[in-house]
C-alpha cells in the first residue's frame, strides 16, 4: 500500500490537472511531497520504532496513512492534495522502515536474499502497478477513489499486526531533532530550486538562494552528525565501501525508476492518445518482469554476488530508457516499446541486491539505522529523479502538443538513462562473490567481535 503510493497518481495526473487546475509544477509536487516528507523522516521513524516498539510505531504509520489518504480523497484543490500527499508521507516513514527492520530481526542472514528479494518483488510490483490502479481507478471511478482505497486497508491491517508480530525495541537513544531539519531544509531547498527553474529562471534570485541554502543545510546536516553523540545517520557507516556503494546504487535506481514512469505514463496518454487505464496496461510488460526478477535476483545474490547482479541490472535499466527516449515520438507504435520495457524490467535485480549489501554490511545491532538510510537514499533518489526530469523535460517541452510532449520526454528519457549509467560504477564497487565480504562496523570496536560470530567480520570488500 505505501509503495503503491509512490506512484499511484502518475496516470491519473492528467486527470487532475483537469480537474483542479493544477500546472506541471503542481504535479510534481503532487508526487514529490509524499517522496520527501517519506524519504526525510524515515530515520527518525527508525529510531521512534527503535524507542518506542517497533510493531507499536508500525501501526501507529498505518493510521496516519489512512487518515491522511482520506485527507487526500476530500481535497477540494491542489494545494489541499499536496499538504495531504505529505501528511501521508509521514505515516509512509513510519511504516516502511519499520517492516523492513522487522523483516530482517526474523530472517537470518543467510536466507535473507531471498527474503528481501520477495520483498522487494511486492514492492516493486506495488510501485509499477501503481499507475494501472490509479488509472483504472481514475477512469472507471473518480481520482478520488485512489486514495479512498487506502483506507479500510489500512485499518483491517492493524488488528493483525497487534496479534501476528511480536513487539520488539533497538537501542534507545536520543532522537536527532537537529538532524532530521537540517535534512528536511537541505532537501526541500535543493528540490524547490529544481522545480522552479524552468519557470522563475536558473538564474534568478528564488532559485539560487533555494539551491545554495539546501547545499549549505546539507553540509551543516554533515558536520553535525559527525559530532553529534546520537546521530540518526552515523557517517562513520560510510566508512564501508559495500555501504556507501549498494546505497548510491539505490539512489540512482530510483531516480531512474520514479523519473521514468512520472513521464511514461503521460507520454502515453498525451502522445498516444491511450486513456488512464489503458497507460497502465501498457505499462505492465515492464511491471510483469520487474515483479519476477526482484525474487529471483533476490536468491540469485548468494550464487553470483552483489557486483555481478547489480551491474548488469542497472546497464540493462539505463539501455532501456535511453532506447525509449530514442523512438519517442508522435505516431510511434505502442509495439516499438515493449522490448525496452520488457528490458527495464529485468534492472529490478537491482533492488534486493542493494538492499541486501547495505543490510549485510552491518552489525546486527545497526539493521535499524543501515534500512532506514536505505530506505532514505531511494526515496530521496525518486524525489530528485521526478524534478531533474521535470526540468529537463520543461526546458525542452510542454503539454500543448504531442510534438510539444516528446520534445522534452525524450531527452528527460535519456537523463534517467544516464542515473541507471552512473549506477553501474556504484555497482562496480560491490563484493565479486557473497561469499568474499563484508565488513563494517556500525559501531565502535566493541561490536567487532558478534559482527564476526555472524560472518560480518570487518577487513574484506
Amino acid at each position: 500500500m505505501v509503495a503503491l503510493d509512490a506512484l499511484v497518481v502518475t496516470t491519473a495526473l492528467s486527470t487532475i490537472r483537469l480537474r483542479l487546475g493544477a500546472s506541471i509544477e503542481q504535479l510534481e509536487w503532487t508526487v514529490n511531497a509524499y517522496t520527501l516528507s517519506f524519504a526525510v523522516l524515515l530515520m527518525t521513524g527508525s529510531a521512534l520504532g527503535d524507542r518506542f516498539g517497533r510493531r507499536r510505531m508500525f501501526v501507529v504509520g498505518l493510521a496516519i496513512f489512512a487518515l491522511a489518504s482520506a485527507a487526500c480523497a476530500l481535497s477540494p484543490n491542489i494545494v489541499w492534495l499536496i499538504v495531504a500527499r505529505a501528511i501521508q508521507g509521514t505515516g509512509a516513514a513510519l511504516v516502511m522502515p519499520l517492516a523492513v527492520t522487522l523483516l530482517s530481526a526474523a530472517i537470518p542472514p543467510e536466507n535473507r536474499g531471498r527474503a528481501f528479494g520477495l520483498f522487494s518483488g511486492t514492492a516493486g510490483l506495488a510501485v509499477l502497478s501503481g499507475p494501472v490502479v490509479g488509472g483504472a481507478i481514475a477512469q472507471g471511478i473518480a481520482w478520488q477513489w485512489i486514495f479512498w482505497l487506502n483506507v479500510p486497508i489500512g485499518l483491517a491491517t492493524i488488528p493483525f499486526v497487534l496479534g501476528r508480530i511480536e513487539e520488539s525495541y533497538g537501542p534507545r537513544t536520543p532522537l536527532d531533532i537537529r538532524g532530521m531539519l537540517l535534512l528536511s531544509g537541505a532537501v526541500l531547498g535543493i528540490v524547490w530550486g529544481l522545480v522552479r527553474g524552468n519557470i522563475a529562471g536558473w538564474g534568478s534570485t528564488e532559485v539560487i538562494a533555494a539551491i545554495a541554502a539546501g547545499v549549505l543545510l546539507a553540509v551543516g546536516f554533515v558536520f553535525w552528525e559527525l559530532r553529534a553523540r546520537a546521530p540518526m545517520l552515523p557517517m562513520r557507516l560510510f566508512r564501508s565501501r559495500v555501504f556507501t556503494a549498494g546505497n548510491a546504487a539505490g539512489f540512482l535506481f530510483f531516480a531512474s525508476l520514479y523519473g521514468s514512469a512520472f513521464f511514461l505514463a503521460q507520454f502515453l496518454q498525451t502522445v498516444q492518445g491511450a486513456s488512464p487505464f489503458g497507460a497502465g496496461l501498457r505499462l505492465l510488460p515492464w511491471t510483469v518482469v520487474l515483479f519476477a526478477t526482484a525474487p529471483i535476483s533476490g536468491a540469485l545474490i548468494n550464487r553470483f554476488g552483489e557486483r555481478y547482479l547489480m551491474v548488469v541490472a542497472m546497464l540493462l535499466q539505463g539501455i532501456a530508457m535511453a532506447w525509449i527516449g530514442l523512438v519517442a515520438r508522435p505516431g510511434v507504435a505502442y509495439s516499438a516499446l515493449i522490448v525496452p520495457l520488457i528490458v527495464a524490467g529485468f534492472g529490478a535485480a537491482a533492488i534486493p541486491t542493494a538492499q541486501n549489501a547495505v543490510i549485510s554490511s552491518v552489525v546486527p545491532s545497526a539493521i535499524g539505522k543501515a534500512s532506514g538510510t536505505f530506505s532514505m537514499l531511494r526515496q530521496l533518489g525518486g524525489a530528485f529523479g521526478v524534478a531533474i526530469l521535470a526540468a529537463v523535460f520543461s526546458h525542452a517541452g510542454s503539454f500543448h502538443s504531442a510534438q510539444a510532449f516528446s520534445d522534452g520526454f525524450s531527452p528527460a528519457m535519456v537523463v534517467s538513462a544516464a542515473f541507471s549509467l552512473l549506477g553501474v560504477f556504484a555497482g562496480l564497487l560491490l563484493p565479486r562473490r557473497r561469499s568474499a565480504v563484508v565488513e563494517v562496523v556500525d559501531t565502535p570496536t566493541q561490536f567487532a567481535p558478534l559482527a564476526e560470530s555472524v560472518g560480518m567480520g570487518a577487513g574484506g570488500n
